[in-house]
């Protein structure tokens, strides 16, 4: 498989998690880098890299930390001489396409399948070079997973492909290292929430597609009928936070904003998710499917989405899942999750029932059943290769 793995960040955590699911119920060989991207790709030194991941120990596990994005020597030695019946490639970032190329061209010169996840099928900030990049890559591709039913539809309609030749497998819940016995309100007490605060959690990476401005507005309009709701963003912004600050200002809701706006290590992950009472999710743009909205499932936490992407999939209740940019239809969807008794209790039980379905052995499971397709021809009927 390549990707990316911890200490590195990039795409770590759900690599890891698949990973580690997958080399329980067979050999994998894992490519990763030891150095991913040039640091000036990343906002404010956020390529710093997260130590607080656990280990990960498996006996069927090799991992090669020798990928840099700076020498072709290092590409065209895991492409041509890792040993494998195939390669797994997950694809999500531009910068990576030399060494994807690379690497692909390597299995694939000596008769290797390549199997690509494809975590978007468009870029996040809406780049048409991505899509051109991606073209190019997909012509090395035997086969394609994706994390939604919309990005299963979109694979054909933007890239040509056969939809016989995508498999739609979800996104596992990322847990990151969630424990148990934690004491909700003693996390709550070091965020300087209150007994009676409801809060309102936004979580991950500040990006213009992710409609902070239209939470914030949101929340402005929730505070008219919820006044002791208080509203947590958590994450390293990828644009000047300036602009989100004057809206803050203008609206006159400082005193009920609480934000962290830094990179969140794994170890620190689970006390954002344990002091929200629900997790929002309004993203104006998006074409696949959410780690933070899985790590909300995994927290066990009501989420309210828009439609967009594959969101609708993480959400039973359609009253949940609100327009792209419409703050009033966000504030009545929080206001009936905080305000009708045993609705966030249901929402909670519904995300349960999800985050089941979702569940990494059963990833895991349909991830090798398409291995074995694409082997068919080479594999004995049952056997396990090495990926």
């Amino acid at each position: 498989m390549l990707g990316s793995l911890p200490p590195l960040r990039a795409l770590s955590a759900y690599c890891a998690a698949l990973t580690g699911a997958l080399a329980r119920q067979g050999p994998v060989t894992f490519i990763s880098f030891r150095k991913i991207y040039p640091a000036y790709l990343y906002p404010g030194g956020g390529l710093q890299e997260d130590r607080s991941f656990p280990p990960l120990e498996c006996p069927g596990l090799r991992i090669h930390r020798r990928l840099t994005w700076y020498n072709p020597a290092t590409w065209l030695r895991e492409g041509f001489l890792t040993r494998s019946a195939l390669l797994h490639a997950q694809w999500w970032s531009l910068p990576l396409l030399p060494v994807y190329l690379a690497v692909c061209a390597g299995f694939k010169a000596r008769g290797k399948p390549v199997v690509f996840t494809v975590h978007n099928v468009h870029s996040h900030d809406g780049s048409p070079f991505f899509v051109a990049a991606s073209r190019q890559l997909f012509r090395l591709g035997d086969h394609f997973i994706v994390h939604s039913q919309q990005n299963r539809a979109q694979m054909t309609r933007v890239y040509g492909i056969d939809p016989a030749r995508v498999s739609r497998i979800p996104h596992g819940p990322l847990g990151f290292r969630v424990r148990g016995g934690g004491d909700g309100q003693a996390v709550r007490e070091l965020f300087g929430f209150g007994p009676r605060d409801q809060v309102v959690l936004i979580f991950g990476a500040i990006r213009p597609y992710k409609g902070v401005d239209t939470a914030l507005e949101a929340f402005w309009k929730l505070l008219e009928t919820h006044p002791g709701t208080r509203l947590l963003i958590a994450g390293m912004p990828w644009e000047p936070w300036e602009r989100y600050a004057r809206i803050i200002r203008e609206l006159g809701i400082g005193d009920r904003v609480t934000t962290h706006l830094r990179f969140i290590p794994a170890e620190e992950v689970h006390r954002f998710f344990l002091a929200a009472d629900l997790v929002v999710l309004p993203y104006r743009r998006f074409e696949s499917q959410s780690g933070v909205g899985a790590a909300a499932l995994s927290f066990g936490k009501p989420l309210i989405v828009t439609r967009v992407g594959g969101l609708p999939e993480l959400v039973r209740d359609p009253r949940f899942v609100v327009p792209p940019d419409d703050p009033a239809s966000l504030a009545r969807a929080m206001s009936l999750a905080l305000g009708t008794p045993g609705v966030l209790r249901e929402m909670r039980a519904a995300g349960k029932d999800i985050a089941s379905e979702m569940n990494w052995s059963a990833i895991a499971r349909q991830t090798w059943m398409v291995y074995d397709r694409v082997l068919a021809r080479e594999a004995e009927p049952g056997a396990r290769v090495r990926i």
